[in-house]
């Protein structure tokens, strides 16, 4: 095995649910801030983003979707740093399941942008295929640690 292949195989696992969660968490906050600050994010030529962000699903209560995207990749962000300093998998039972939540969550909005408000955002989308991403990798790690096996005993 060569000296590069060792050295990826040593890198914990949780680093590529860090890097996702980032992904995420930038995009959330790009919407958020824009559209707390009264604007809409540029979507460039496909112009969905404006119909997205101005319809009546933009906001849940007093706080556009986005915001809600950003505490959930936070606290993804949070199981994932903590999971890799313990190695507690408890954590990364929490980080899959709460992905999976979050891909549940996009999939109804996502139904909504195509068949209600027949406008997709691109950076909404993005931010969902992050979360897929998120509950695959989070998945296959845990599978690969063994621990559906360990949950059916």
């Amino acid at each position: 095995m060569s000296t590069t292949a060792a050295r990826l195989r040593s890198i914990h696992p949780g680093w590529i649910l860090v890097v996702l969660d980032i992904i995420g968490l930038a995009i959330a906050g790009y919407l958020s801030v824009v559209e707390l600050g009264g604007g809409v994010p540029v979507c460039g030529p496909l112009k969905g983003c404006e119909t997205v962000a101005t319809s009546e699903y933009a906001w849940i209560g007093p706080f556009p979707v986005a915001v809600y995207g950003v505490g959930l990749s936070l606290v993804l962000l949070t199981l994932a740093i903590v999971w890799i300093r313990t190695d507690n998998p408890v954590l990364l039972d929490l980080h899959a399941g709460l992905s999976l939540v979050g891909v549940i969550f996009e999939l109804y909005f996502l139904t909504l942008q195509l068949f209600v408000i027949q406008a997709v955002c691109v950076w909404c989308t993005t931010y969902g295929l992050s979360l897929v991403l998120r509950f695959v990798v989070a998945g296959a790690i845990w599978l690969r640690q063994g621990r559906f096996s360990a949950r059916r005993r």
